[in-house]
C-alpha cells in the first residue's frame, strides 16, 4: 500500500495468474482519506491490451472505490514470464459539486496549472494456483503404501523407471538362459557323435574277429 497525497492505492503491483487464451481480472482499490472530493483516470502502456472499469471516476471524501483491471486473453506467454506493462493512476482534487461525468482529460492536463499526484503500478504473471493432489481412496494411516498413480491412471516416472529397469534385467536372463541351453545341446550332439562312433568301431572290430575265428577253424578241420 503506498500513501499519495491525495489517494491511497493498494495494490502497487498488479498481479494475474497467467492462463493461456483465458481472461484475467485483478482489483485496484482507490481510498480517499481526505475531506475533498477526488477525480481519477486510470492510464496503461497496453490500452488494448487491458480493459479497466472503471478507467476514471470521483472518490468521495473517506471512501473508496475499486478498479477492475482484465487482461484480455493472450495466445502465446511472454520470455521468462516478464511483464513490461505499466499502469498510472493520476488523481485531481475538484469541486465538490463535480460528478463523474464532469471529469475530463483536461483536469490532469499538468500544462494548465492542475496539481495532479501520478502513481505508477507494475503488472507481474504468477503461475495458476495448482489444485491440491486428491488423496487416493482407501490410503490410511498405517497401511501398506501402494503405487501411486497419475491422473491419467498410470504409474508415476519413477515406478515406470523401476519396471523397465527389472523387465531389461528379466530380458537379459532370459537371452543368458538360451545361449547356454544352445551351448548344452551342442555339447551332446558332440557326445552322441563320439558314442556313434566308438560302437561302431567296436561292432567293425568284432565282424572281423569272427571272421578271423572262421578262416582259423576252417583250417584246422581241413587238416
Amino acid at each position: 500500500m503506498s500513501s499519495g497525497e491525495l489517494l491511497e492505492i493498494d495494490p502497487l503491483e498488479l498481479k494475474f495468474p497467467f492462463e493461456l487464451k483465458k481472461q484475467i481480472s485483478c482489483s485496484i482499490q482507490l481510498k480517499n482519506n481526505s475531506d475533498n472530493h477526488i477525480a481519477f483516470k486510470v492510464k496503461t502502456t497496453s490500452p488494448k491490451k487491458y480493459c479497466v472499469r472503471p478507467n476514471s471516476g470521483v472518490v468521495l471524501p473517506r471512501s473508496t472505490c475499486d478498479v477492475i483491471v482484465t487482461m484480455q486473453a493472450q495466445r502465446e506467454a511472454p520470455p521468462d514470464m516478464q511483464c513490461k506493462d505499466k499502469f498510472l493512476v493520476q488523481s485531481v482534487v475538484i469541486d465538490q459539486d463535480a460528478a463523474t461525468k464532469d471529469v475530463t482529460i483536461e483536469m490532469f492536463a499538468k500544462e494548465s496549472g492542475n496539481v495532479v499526484n501520478e502513481v505508477k503500478l507494475r503488472v507481474l504473471y504468477v503461475p495458476p494456483p495448482q489444485p491440491p493432489s486428491p488423496v487416493p481412496e482407501g490410503s490410511e494411516e498405517g497401511s501398506s503404501p501402494r503405487p501411486s498413480l497419475s491422473d491419467n491412471g498410470n504409474l508415476n516416472a519413477s515406478e515406470l523407471l523401476d519396471n523397465i529397469a527389472l523387465l531389461t534385467k528379466l530380458t537379459e536372463e532370459k537371452n543368458a538362459a538360451v545361449e547356454q541351453n544352445k551351448k548344452l545341446k551342442q555339447e551332446l550332439e558332440l557326445v552322441r557323435r563320439e558314442v556313434s562312433m566308438t560302437q561302431g568301431g567296436f561292432s567293425l572290430m568284432f565282424v572281423i574277429i569272427i571272421a578271423l575265428l572262421g578262416v582259423v577253424l576252417g583250417y584246422m578241420f581241413k587238416k
